[in-house]
């Protein structure tokens, strides 16, 4: 068996020609993981879009209708950060069962990985932060509906706090909310996560490294997840011009690997996002984006999962 990874053609979908979001990148990771060799044709999955009335187990039924059908507030619509259009209706709720696949597969497999995902700032009735849905928060709740899980860790290592998730679950028990983020950073107000480990801006790769590793295995033994969510933001990347913080891809591959290797060793199926990551060098982006299906490549054989 080889890595499941999950990617759909709709990921990418058309914005406004300028427009500062990199869509484009979903597409190119795809193709960067084919050309170096990294995943074969077989190893892809292709999500489905979900009923709503999924994404209505974390999202109002307000907010989901006014969405999809784009009768959104404008400024609702803003605090979005991104137009709304058809098209991006549907990348949206595709990449959201994109996650929830990934989540499904990591528990049969005991690692998959999203090309897609992490969009951790979607509140219960609003998006934030270029996160419309959050697809973390769905897909807990779909993998609980469905009783393939009761309790979740979700490793948070965005630069940017995941506030929307951990608004989600403030006061709740099944699910448990780790984010380690640059604490001088969007946004603004912070929620409260179950654990909120802020950073200081500049922090580099040891340092940043030595403070995961204070926290993930204890966290493991003390929660004994039934699954593992992992959103692998590349913004802690010192060129990631959204970040502040000073990691190299070194430094990236060794967070990949760290986590992967921790969760994977210790009998715990970990389900990978993409998560943010901004630069001006769209190759050097999505090379990093690939850093962690690379870490999880080397890890599924390592393990012979």
């Amino acid at each position: 068996m080889d890595l499941p990874i999950i990617y759909h053609p709709d990921y990418v979908a058309p914005l406004p020609e300028g427009h500062s979001f990199p869509m484009v990148k979903f597409r190119k990771l795809y193709q960067l993981l084919v050309d170096d060799g990294v995943a074969q044709a077989q190893q892809f999955h292709t999500p489905t879009r979900p009923p709503q009335e999924l994404i209505e187990l974390i999202h109002t039924p307000e907010y989901v209708s006014a969405y999809c059908e784009g009768t959104l507030d404008p400024k609702v619509q803003r605090r979005i950060g991104l137009p709304w259009s058809p098209a991006l209706v549907n990348r949206t709720c595709v990449a959201v069962g994109g996650t929830i696949l990934t989540a499904q597969l990591a528990l049969s497999q005991g690692l998959a990985c999203n090309t897609a995902g992490g969009t951790h700032h979607a509140f219960p009735s609003y998006g934030s932060g270029y996160c419309i849905f959050n697809d973390l928060a769905i897909a807990s709740r779909v993998l609980q509906k469905q009783g393939l899980v009761q309790k979740i860790l979700i490793v948070d290592l965005d630069v940017h706090q995941g506030d929307g998730t951990a608004f989600i679950f403030e006061n709740d028990e099944s699910v448990f909310t780790f984010s380690m983020h640059c604490e001088v950073n969007f946004p603004g107000t912070k929620q409260k996560s179950d654990l909120d480990v802020p950073l200081p801006v500049g922090i580099e790769d040891d340092a940043y490294l030595q403070i995961l590793a204070s926290y993930l295995p204890d966290l493991l033994t003390d929660v004994k997840p039934d699954l593992v969510f992992y959103d692998a933001g590349v913004d802690p990347h010192i060129g990631d011009r959204l970040g502040k913080l000073a990691l190299t891809d070194t430094g990236l591959f060794r967070r990949e690997m760290q986590v992967l290797t921790t969760c994977v060793s210790a009998g715990y199926p970990v389900a990978c996002v993409i998560g943010g990551g901004y630069a001006d060098d769209m190759n050097s982006l999505v090379w990093r984006h690939s850093l962690l299906h690379r870490a999880a490549s080397q890890t599924y054989q390592q393990f012979r999962l």
